[in-house]
This record gives structure tokens, sequence and C-alpha cells, in this order.
């Protein structure tokens, strides 16, 4: 059986001798090229950073995308009015809204296209606005600053958070009714801002994510604002949540 086995020893040492030659070649020349290991990784590292700066990238175009659209219209405002400047922003949002003593809704279509009979209305004042499902955030509302509002809808809206809610204390004369159901960035620091709206009738708190003991701040709610109807549907407001046994 040892007669068959030399073959295959003298092609062993052979195969050594020819690596030695090799890596004897490398160290003499150029530098030990790096294991298939160490190019993977190589390649998913640069792959990694490319990654990232693609992401950080679309990240940056996406809020200077938000801050555009939730820009002060100061042209509008400084040649067609506040409430000409109002009412543009609102339907540029894909919101709607209603004049005070109209009974008629300015709304743009699925495509965003809207009727410019607004811009003759230099006089009327807004006095319930619809901007539900749409990007506004704390500077928007900016824009809807001088209109004696009476009805606001933020309804799902994914950009509205606490600071967003601290600024609605500018409609706290005129505020009836507010719906901000939906809104994911809202806690209860934004809700105790809404102190400042006595004339809250109606307020729609319904399905906070990000509301902590909502049974508490339901109750804190009602004694900040008693002349206001709290709606909050979404949660569990039993015994056990409040605390009870």
């Amino acid at each position: 059986m040892a007669a068959p086995l030399v073959p295959l020893q003298r092609f062993c040492k052979l195969a050594s001798l020819h690596v030695c030659g090799r890596r004897r070649l490398w160290s003499s020349s150029v530098a030990t090229p790096p294991s298939l290991y160490k190019r993977l990784l190589l390649a998913l590292t640069q792959r990694f950073y490319d990654v990232e700066i693609l992401l950080n990238w679309r990240s940056q175009l996406k809020s200077q995308a938000l801050q555009k659209k939730n820009a002060y219209y100061h042209y509008t405002q400084e040649h067609y009015g506040d409430n000409v400047a109002s009412a543009y922003f609102i339907l540029n949002m894909h919101g709607s809204f209603r004049y005070a003593g109209q009974s008629e809704w300015f709304r743009s279509d699925s495509s965003g296209k809207f009727s410019w009979d607004f811009v003759n209305q230099k006089d009327s004042l807004l006095e319930e606005v619809d901007l539900g499902r749409t990007v506004i955030n704390q500077m928007g509302l900016g824009n809807l600053v001088g209109n004696p509002l009476r009805t606001l809808s933020l309804r799902g809206c994914h950009e509205v958070d606490d600071w967003a809610l601290a600024r609605l204390h500018v409609f706290q004369d005129t505020l009836e009714e507010l719906d901000i159901s939906c809104c994911p960035h809202i806690t209860i620091g934004g809700l105790a801002a809404l102190r400042n709206l006595k004339g809250l009738r109606r307020l729609n708190v319904s399905s906070l994510p990000r509301l902590g003991s909502p049974g508490l701040v339901i109750i804190m709610l009602e004694e900040m604002l008693p002349l206001c109807q709290v709606t909050a549907k979404g949660y569990d407001l039993s015994l056990t949540q409040l605390g009870g046994n």
C-alpha cells in the first residue's frame, strides 16, 4: 500500500514548494494580497458607507422639502393680504377651509388643482380649516395667524408635535373645536399647552400612541378645560389602567 502513496507525497511536496515560492515573490515585490475574507469586508464597508451617505442625502432632501412646504407665504401676504395667503397655503397643503358666513368649502381635487375664486375674497375671514393628514408643522401654522378660526382639524398629521400645539395659543380667543387625533408625536406635554384655549368646546384626542396613562390625561384635560367635551377613543380606560384594583 506504500507504493501508491509516493506520487501523492511528491505532489504535496511540489505544491508546498510552489506556495513557498509564490510567498517569497509576493514578499519581495509587492505586499501580500488581502485574503478573500478581508476583501469581502472591505467591499461591505464601502457599500455600507455608500448606503449611509444615500440615506443621509435622502433625509436632507425630505427635510428641505418639508421646510419649503411650510414656509411663510410672505409674497402672497404682502400683495394680497393675510386672508388670501392663508387660503393659498391651505389649498397647497391639500387641505380645505370655509369662510365665515358662507356654506361653501374650498378644497383641492385629487390632482392638487383648485379654484382661484378665493383671491377675490380678500376681506373674508377663515372660520373652519381642515388640514388633516397633511404635512403641516409648527412653522406652517404661522400661515393661519390672523384668522379667527373657530374649528381646526389636524387629524393624522405626522409633523404635528408638542411645539405645534404650543403655538395654537394665538387662536385662544376664537377656537372652539380642535381635532388632534391620530397624531403620532403628541405627548402629555403638548396637551398641557392647550390650557390657554379657554373657549374650546370640543377636543378630540383619540388614538395618540405616545400618550401615557390616557385615563389620567383625560381627567387632567377635563379639569383644565371644564367647558370642553373631550373625545378619547382607542384607549384602555379600565380601572386597571387607571391604577385601581
